[in-house]
């Protein structure tokens, strides 16, 4: 058998003051680790839904609604104006479109152009859309217009988040 090591006052010294400097360092940097990861452990605003409109308003004819969410980012919270062209179509489904033309984000409207009725128009570029929000081929934009999650309680169209098609 091999006898032991001993350790002198030396080492035992350099050891106890190493470990006492890493625990009271870890001890200052906990704080700022969790300060900066924050934002990461709050539960997200995705998949919630804001009241929008009446269903009985709707019609077959887009009309343009808006309201406010907040917003959160990172510390900083604002509210966001939100807003969405929303009809029924033929088969009496509710739709609801942003207005945000995937082209270069410009706002898209609805009849807006005399020699383009019955579509959505967007005039930065001339971008159009069909009525269900499909991109017209030869015209700038490269994607139909994104939708908004829907849903109806209570005689009440609530809007979630915007899904990409």
């Amino acid at each position: 058998m091999s006898e032991p090591k001993k350790v002198s006052r030396r080492q035992f010294l350099n050891y106890t003051l190493t470990g006492l400097g890493g625990f009271m360092a870890a001890g200052m940097m906990a704080p700022m680790v969790r300060f900066a990861i924050d934002p990461v452990f709050k539960p997200s605003a995705a998949g919630e839904f804001t009241s929008v409109a009446d269903v009985e308003e709707l019609t077959n004819e887009p009309q343009r609604f808006e309201w406010e969410i907040e917003q959160v980012d990172g510390w900083y919270e604002s509210k966001v104006q939100k807003s969405a062209w929303v009809y029924r179509n033929e088969d009496d489904e509710i739709v609801a479109l942003s207005p945000v033309c995937t082209h270069l984000g410009c706002t898209v409207d609805w009849a807006s152009n005399e020699e383009y009725p019955n579509q959505f128009f967007c005039p930065c570029h001339a971008g159009r859309y069909t009525k269900d929000g499909v991109n017209i081929p030869g015209t700038p934009p490269t994607a139909p217009l994104p939708v908004y999650e829907s849903k109806v309680e209570e005689g009440m169209l609530y809007l979630g988040q915007e899904i990409a098609r």
